[in-house]
């Protein structure tokens, strides 16, 4: 017997999975005037939809309201609430930067401004299906914040699904997503049951068996979630340029490309599909991410570097050492910029990359131990020297290695191919600690 998770205050945002096709609007917010503040979060959570409002019918467009610490600060939240946030949140992404490897063109120094900065205090994230209707609610909400001027916007990405229905490094996007228990049906992967909603949403229990630590007070903490925001510029013509020159032909490109990513462009995953592209099983989502990888331990099939098997090794580690359960993450990923056209090798000058939202109830060993421990280190692996291909922070001397009879393929001098162009630690309060907040006085601080 779980928890009821009470879906009527839990945001939407953090259980809604992103329509396809999709756009999206990003908009930060600083805070110059605390009532102004308090007085548009009562304006706009009229606005939200709670989860159980999606949960038999999509809307045509929904709205998640997240604060950082220093937002909650700039909102008169007491010192004593503030202090019960999780040290990553409190910290900030910046002061974070060298922990979770944003060095060299990654560091905060080079970030878009105002990103990682003190003046980010709230984030609006929409999705919609249509961008007619991304623009009504989006149009809504501008009318609100407009009647505040204590409050202004200093940022926003439009996003949208690219014409190819890919990233921009042209691979099927939104796969294995874990199913949270009460809330998304089982996972077509019949070897992993669905994780403890408290995993996701503060205020039940998590895969532990006991409660995450919760911010104070309740009202505020409980049926909230951490949300990770990342602006990751992608790379695409020199991934590109990569795999032609170290491949003899297209079909090669394809098999190396599929190696870094353990899948293929369509989706299919390595592990059920090693030696060529599937388009059918990477389009159907009840075979896409039914797999493990405990029958491929040496990654002859899928490489236990390649970047899908870094994020979550399933069966692949031994449980008494890492319960990979305790770091699965809902990730809201969503495209910006425009295609580069196929064929083309040559960095355009194009802004184009990913806007890397997660969700879950601790950032620290969610969202940063798979950043730090699996993406960017290779010890778990064995192989020390090695960050995960696609996005760990090379330095331009980076190393991969392709498992094959008789002898392995090592790949050298891989560059960087994705660069943090800034980021923010959020918590996004369930609906009645929105309320909290749009009724702060100066007596209750």
């Amino acid at each position: 017997m779980t928890d009821a998770l009470e879906l009527d205050d839990i945001q939407a945002g953090a259980l809604q999975a992103r329509p396809s096709p999709y756009v999206g609007t990003y908009v930060l917010l600083r805070v110059n005037d605390a009532q102004d503040g308090r007085d548009l979060i009562r304006r706009l959570t009229p606005l939200l939809s709670p989860a159980r409002a999606v949960q038999d019918r999509t809307p045509s467009a929904w709205m998640t309201i997240a604060f950082t610490y220093e937002g909650l600060k700039a909102l008169g939240v007491p010192q004593e609430s503030l202090d019960s946030f999780t040290p990553e949140f409190r910290q900030g992404m910046a002061a974070r930067a060298a922990v979770l490897g944003d060095v060299g063109a990654s560091d905060p120094e080079h970030w878009e401004d105002p990103l990682g900065s003190p003046d980010v205090h709230i984030a609006l994230a929409t999705l919609a299906p249509d961008q007619a209707s991304l623009d009504e609610l989006v149009e809504r909400a501008h009318r609100v914040q407009h009647e505040f001027p204590g409050v202004e916007v200093i940022w926003r990405q439009d996003c949208y699904q690219l014409s190819t229905g890919r990233t921009s490094f042209g691979f099927k996007d939104g796969i294995g997503q874990p199913a949270v228990e009460g809330v998304a049906p089982p996972s077509p992967n019949g070897g992993e049951p669905p994780i403890k909603a408290g995993e996701f949403v503060l205020g039940y229990p998590d895969e532990t068996g006991g409660l995450p630590p919760m911010p104070t007070p309740d009202v505020l903490g409980r049926n909230g979630t951490y949300v990770v925001f990342r602006k990751l510029h992608t790379r695409v013509a020199a991934y590109r340029r990569y795999l032609r020159e170290h491949a003899a032909n297209r079909r090669e490109e394809a098999l190396l490309g599929a190696k870094m990513v353990g899948r293929w462009q369509s989706g299919a995953p390595l592990a059920l599909a090693p030696d060529h592209d599937d388009a059918e099983l990477g389009a159907d989502p009840k075979r896409n991410n039914d797999f493990l990888y405990g029958d491929d331990p040496r990654g002859l099939k899928c490489p236990a570097g390649a970047h899908a098997r870094r994020a979550n090794p399933r069966d692949s580690l031994d449980r008494d050492s890492v319960d990979v359960r305790l770091h699965h993450m809902i990730r809201r990923g969503t495209s910006y910029g425009p295609v580069l056209p196929d064929g083309v090798l040559d960095d355009d000058g194009a802004d184009r990359g990913i806007i890397f939202v997660f969700a879950g109830s601790h950032p620290g060993r969610q969202f940063e131990f798979v950043k730090t421990q699996w993406l960017n280190d290779g010890i778990f692996i064995g192989a020390p020297q090695e960050s995960d291909p696609l996005v760990g922070p090379q330095n331009g001397s980076g190393t991969f290695t392709v498992p094959r009879r008789p002898i392995r393929r090592r790949l050298q001098d891989v560059p960087p191919f994705v660069v943090t162009r800034g980021g923010e630690y959020c918590f996004a309060p369930g609906l009645r600690g929105l309320r909290w907040l749009a009724d702060l006085t100066e007596e209750s601080r």
